[in-house]
């Protein structure tokens, strides 16, 4: 890919007017509070954020914010977005299942950053105007469902990472069970008005580890073994 163009999909590209914004972004938002992964800049640096939300509201993609998009649905502030994905330690070769799909936007970082993507979202609409998104960007790592996230994909399961992408008020027992050995789960733990952002991970002898870095707020992860499908929506 040239300097100065975007990936819109196989074989194709189009001028790139908010490379300067990434720029900015990643610099005085990301960088600047302290997250470090070179990977996770440089592919935050190339994906065109601004193709995830409405075109109104593209002047405004890059900044320091959630932004509203489809369904009622929002897009996560790039730094906590990028705090994420520090945190999952992705290396290249791991299987991650995201919970909650949302635009997409994550969901391409993640096609970019491991070896494969399984993700879920439960608003048909969303997903498929997601997926959409995603083959334009000719992202063939990914897989899409629609269901409840917290009862993950056992199909392509044990997975090096899980990436969960509302709240939560537990680690739902199903993304344990499907984790495979040395895996990371990260995800926004808490109630439906602020969370802390935890890292589990499984020890070697199978016990569980857990860590928390910070408070974050989410809306509320909808489903089986979470929150009651009244509450609210997926933010990503």
């Amino acid at each position: 890919m040239e300097p100065g163009e975007v990936e819109g999909g196989p074989g194709s590209s189009t001028p790139d007017a908010f490379a300067d914004e990434r720029h900015r972004m990643v610099e005085e938002q990301i960088r600047a509070r302290g997250v470090r992964d070179l990977r996770v800049l440089a592919v935050m640096r190339e994906t065109p954020r601004h193709l995830f939300v409405p075109e109104e509201l593209w002047p405004d993609a890059h900044g320091d914010w959630a932004l509203p998009t489809d369904c009622g649905q929002t897009i996560s502030q790039p730094y906590i977005v990028a705090r994420m994905l520090e945190l999952l330690e992705l290396e290249g070769g791991e299987r991650v299942l995201e919970v909650g799909t949302g635009t997409g936007y994550q969901t391409l970082l993640l096609s970019r950053l491991a070896r494969e993507v399984c993700s879920i979202e439960r608003v048909h609409d969303l997903l498929e105007a997601a997926r959409a998104r995603l083959e334009r960007a000719g992202a063939g790592n990914v897989r899409l469902r629609e269901g409840d996230g917290t009862l993950g994909w056992q199909d392509f399961a044990p997975y090096d990472r899980v990436l969960v992408a509302a709240a939560a008020p537990r680690v739902p027992e199903a993304l344990k069970a499907q984790l495979g050995e040395r895996g990371v789960i990260v995800i926004p733990v808490g109630g439906t008005a602020s969370q802390r952002l935890e890292v589990w991970r499984r020890a070697p002898d199978g016990r569980w580890e857990s860590r928390r870095h910070g408070e974050c707020r989410f809306v509320p992860l909808l489903g089986r073994d979470a929150w009651g499908p009244e509450r609210g929506s997926h933010d990503n």
